[in-house]
Parts: structure tokens; sequence; C-alpha cells
């Protein structure tokens, strides 16, 4: 496959364009069946899927009506739409004289129940290691090996506009140093377009890139990954067993030591890359185990569209394990001392911003990553042992404009790292968050020179007759695809197209 040049896509959107093929083949693994349905199904889908997993045949659309209340009926068809384009389940050709039927796929239904009762030989879920494990290698340091590996990715993203930092080099284990990602990492990064190369010859980060720094942990993890799977020159059954692989990797106890030679020969290549990640920990005198992180147990954490501190890509792993203490008297309860869960490293600490309306900005916090961050958007002026400070100048905002930031984005940042104390004053005064002038001001900085917005998707027009139109459209309408439509033409603009495309052809088929 070749490298994208888009902007990285979600592990939603890359599921959602494979072939049914390409799924018949990885829920042939127990450890894939089960991560999709921990990682990628709403609660609603598990509940619907769990009830049919040991149904002795299908059952009507219908009897599925039943289970879900009336007012619920949008939300039952954006999950049959995404059980559909997941192929969980099948769903019957709509016919006169006979009711629609629903069922799972016959591969997900085998390898769910593995994965629920165990049995058989597949090894889906790892082989654990017979041999002895160095005693130097423990949660600590395998945390702080994560830490160091991910924070070097971080680090190399923000640096691209300017600012030099230093990656922590506390870590233990092997390469690194705190110079940075491997060179293969930050090929990645380039062609996923997260940075991007300038006409000087060095690199600027991009939207996608700043957009990357606000995402879920599960997702940062992700959008590197499928990265790495596009770059690679694979025919289709190479991606299907790496993707297979790294759900399977989701599965793996972290810290426990895997049996190398118990993966096959493309699966043992892939450990190098997946080191790089601080995925996995492969120790340099005994390279016939493998050690999966804390890191590796984001791939099938539960997905959130909220945003979170720019280093909670490596600390969210471990929050429901350990708790930081509180830090000095200048930061919130609610910040740690350090760096999160893994502890120690250059982590960001969230409500540490202070905003004011006069445009001066003040954050609480020792992060060289975080103050990297500010400094994409904001000109910073002073800075202290525990504190930096500066000012929203609309010189700044419009650099962070050309760096492909957009306004909305710095808001939300601010938003999510605003200090406790704001927080505090907005709810006892029922006012914004931050300061209404400071937002209306940044967004008017970006309107001088943005006038349009784009919005990427598909538009569907010639329509048979009225009727297919607004059957169509309703449709499109329920799964939660359309953006735009106008009745009098007969056209609308979605966002997707597959299961649109589905729909069509089983109208046509029903006639």
């Amino acid at each position: 496959m070749a490298a994208n040049t888009q902007p990285a896509m979600q592990l939603a959107d890359y599921l959602e364009k494979l072939p049914g093929t390409t799924f018949r083949k990885l829920y042939q693994q127990p450890s894939t069946a089960f991560a999709i349905f921990r990682r990628m199904l709403p609660h609603l889908a598990k509940t619907i899927v769990m009830r049919m997993l040991y149904m002795s045949g299908p059952m009507s659309l219908a009897d599925l009506d039943a289970w879900v209340k009336p007012e619920a009926k949008r939300q039952k068809d954006q999950m049959l739409s995404t059980l559909r384009s997941l192929h969980i389940v099948q769903i019957s050709a709509p016919a006169k004289d006979k009711t629609q039927e629903v069922q799972l796929t016959t591969n997900f239904r085998t390898s769910m129940r593995l994965a629920l009762t165990g049995g058989g030989n597949h090894n889906s879920f790892g082989v654990p290691s017979s041999l002895t494990v160095p005693p130097e290698i423990d949660a600590p340091f395998l945390d702080r090996y994560a830490r160091r590996r991910w924070d070097e990715i971080l680090h190399f993203v923000v640096s691209s506009v300017g600012f030099k930092s230093t990656a922590t080099t506390a870590a233990g284990g092997e390469g690194g140093g705190g110079g940075g990602p491997n060179k293969s990492v930050r090929d990645i990064l380039i062609a996923g377009r997260l940075v991007d190369r300038r006409p000087s010859g060095s690199v600027g980060i991009t939207q996608a890139g700043f957009t990357f720094l606000l995402q879920e942990a599960n997702a940062q993890v992700w959008t590197l990954l499928l990265l790495w799977l596009d770059a690679q020159d694979a025919d289709k059954n190479a991606a299907v067993d790496t993707l297979s692989f790294l759900f399977m990797l989701a599965s793996l106890e972290p810290g426990r030591a895997y049996d190398t030679h118990a993966l096959s020969e493309q699966r043992r290549d892939m450990l190098p890359a997946l080191a790089d990640f601080g995925l996995v920990y492969i120790p340099p005198q005994k390279r016939s185990m493998f050690f999966p992180t804390r890191l590796a147990t984001t791939l099938t954490s539960g997905a959130s569209s909220g945003l979170r501190s720019i280093s909670d890509g490596v600390a969210a792993a471990t929050s429901a394990a350990r708790s930081s203490p509180s830090s000095s008297a200048h930061q919130p309860a609610s910040s740690s001392a350090g760096s999160g869960p893994l502890g120690g490293g250059s982590g960001d600490q969230p409500g540490a911003v202070v905003i004011e309306t006069n445009y001066r900005l003040y954050a609480y916090t020792q992060s060289t990553l975080q103050i990297a961050v500010l400094a994409l958007f904001a000109r910073l002026t002073m800075r202290f042992p525990d504190m930096v400070a500066g000012r929203l100048t609309r010189t700044s905002i419009r650099q962070a404009i050309q760096f492909g930031i957009t306004a909305d984005q710095i808001i939300a940042y601010l938003a999510a790292h605003a200090h406790e104390q704001m927080h505090r004053t907005a709810a006892l005064t029922n006012k914004p968050v931050l300061p209404p002038t400071v937002v209306d001001q940044i967004r008017l900085w970006q309107l001088e020179n943005e006038r349009m917005k784009t919005t990427p998707g598909f538009l569907f027009r010639d329509f048979d007759d009225p009727k297919e139109y607004h059957d169509t459209r309703r449709f499109a309408d329920e799964i939660g695809v359309l953006v735009w439509s106008d009745d009098k033409k007969g056209l609308f603009f979605a966002s997707k197209f597959e299961q649109i495309r589905d729909y069509l052809k089983s109208r046509k088929k029903a006639e």
C-alpha cells in the first residue's frame, strides 16, 4: 500500500473501508473479534450482540424493534449501521413474502464465543514465555520505557515549530537516548501529515498534528499505527495479519513475558517497529521474549471524543492502576506532581492555564511539552521555575493558523487545560470558563484569512423518483451522516457513502 497523503484517519474510518473478505479473515482470530467488540461498539450494540451471541438462528427485525424503546429508534438504526459496516451482523434483503432477518456473521460469532469461553489451539491471546525474566524488567521499568518512547514522539511533533526541548532521558531500555524518535517513526509522522516539510528543509506542525496532540490516548496510538500500516508496501493478506496482530497485542497482559518464537515470521518482524512506539519492550540479551507495555492496553480501551491533556497518551493507560499526589500550592489539586501515573517524565498538567480578559496567559507547569504547545499560539514572555507567562496576540494566533491550527482547536485546548479556579468562578457566576471576549477575538483573527469552511463528503443526486430520494435522505439522517440537503432539487450531501450504497443496493434487489 502506498503511504497515505491525507490527514490521519481514525480506526473506525479505516475499518469501514475494508471489504467483507478482509473482515472474514480478521474474525478468524478470537482476539480480533473481542478487541473490535470492546473498542468499536457503543453500549447498545454490545448489548444486542451479547443477546444474539448464543441464538440458534436468525431473528426478525420486528423482534429486534421490540427490544428497543420507540423513542430510541434513531439510536437503534445507527447501531445496526455500525454493526453492518463492521460486518458483525448480516441482514437479509427485503422481500414481499418474508420479513427481514438479522444474525451475527459466522466467523464473528464463532470467535467471540471462543474469546469468552476459551478452548481451541489458536494461540490468539499469545503464548507466555517459559524463560527466566531478567530481574531488572518490572512494571516501573516498562512504564519508564513506554513514557520515554511516547514523549519522544510528542516532543518531535511539538518541536517542529522550532521550540527546543529535550525528551525524558531517565527511562530504562534501549534506543532513543533522549534524541527523539527513530528515523522510521519520523518518516511516518511526515507521511501522515502530522508534520510537514517546509521549503527551507525544516518540518512544521500541521492542523492534523495539533489535533493529534489533543486526542485520547487510544486515538493517538491508533493514529500512528494506521499510518504505519498504510506506509507498508505489503499485500492484502499481510495487511490483514498486521491488523490482527495489533488487536492481539491489545489483549495481552502488560508486563508479562511472551514467547517470540510462537509468532509467525511476519509478526516477529513487526516487533522492532512496535518497540519504537513504546508498545512492546524487547530485552537486548533475550530477544526470544517480548513484553507488552501499559501503552498497548490503550488499543482497546474505551473510545471517547473528549479532549485530554497532551501527555495523557501514556498516563491514561495506567490512571486506573495508580494515583499521583497533589503538587505544590501553585498547582490545582487535579494536577499531577510529575507527569501522571507513569511518573517522572515531562508530562502535562491539566487545569494549569489561566487566561484573562486582557489576553494575558499564565500556565502553572514545569512541562517542556506543554510550554511548547502554548508557544504554538501564544507569545511567551516570562518563564519561572513553575510558571510561564505570555499573551495571546494577533500575530501569535495568525502564526498558529499558518501552521494549520484552527481557532476552535486553540479554544478547545485552553478550555481543556483551564485552571480549576476558572471553572469554580464560572460555576459561581454562571458564565463560560473562558472569557467571551477572548474566545470571540480568537475566532475573529482567524476570520481575517478564512471566510469558508469545507466539509469532505459525497453528493447524491439524480434519483429515479421523489420517493427514492426522500427514503434515502431519511436513511442518511438516521445513521448520522447527512450534512446538507435540498428537497426541491432532490439532492443531498453526506459525509460517508458506504452504508448509503448498501441501502440503495438492497432497495434495488427488493423491487
